[in-house]
């Protein structure tokens, strides 16, 4: 059995749970979540507990067992707790700066590079040189900083570019004479 399918996804106080056939919606102090899940696998809540089980130990099963438990689980954070993705900036003349709920880079291009914020995504910018991201969907908030990095990523000579704050660039070994 999956070790993750098999883990109860626990809820807490002021989330509710709505469970229709290949559909599963989360309502919590931050907002509303759904998603779309198979309708082999299912989903029970038994008090403050739900429960991920899965027909047979097909590897097709077994897959998507895992999955929607993963989905299901980061749906509750979500509306609970959010979740946060911090980028940085690196390189002179680089910055960021907020414009409304948009937000705005200089990135050494000729231009100044706008970033629309999608529905559900705030973010901030504490420092000229540091943006964070923050939403109730991981998976939205992950797409828009990865985004926001491939407007400029770390290039492998000085390291200039935009980062995840927690990521290590290997930088090349310079030619010596």
């Amino acid at each position: 059995m999956s070790r993750i399918g098999r883990k109860p996804i626990p809820v807490p106080d002021g989330v509710t749970i709505t469970i229709e056939p290949e559909l599963v919606s989360v309502k919590g102090p931050k907002g509303e979540l759904s998603e779309r899940i198979s309708r082999d696998i299912t989903v029970a809540q038994d008090d403050a507990v739900l429960v991920v089980t899965r027909p047979t130990d097909r590897g097709e099963h077994r897959a998507l067992h895992g999955l929607t438990r993963s989905l299901v689980a980061n749906m509750v954070i979500g509306v609970t707790d959010g979740y946060e993705k911090s980028l940085e900036i690196q390189g002179v003349g680089y910055r960021a700066a907020l414009k409304g709920r948009d937000l705005e880079l200089a990135l050494g291009y000729s231009h100044p590079v706008s970033v629309a914020a999608p529905q559900g995504i705030e973010f901030e910018v504490p420092q000229p040189t540091k943006v964070i991201i923050r939403g109730i969907s991981k998976q939205l908030v992950g797409e828009t900083a990865a985004n926001i990095r491939k407007q400029r990523p770390p290039e492998p000579y000085k390291g200039k570019g935009i980062r995840y704050v927690d990521e290590r660039v290997s930088l090349k070994e310079t030619k010596k004479k």
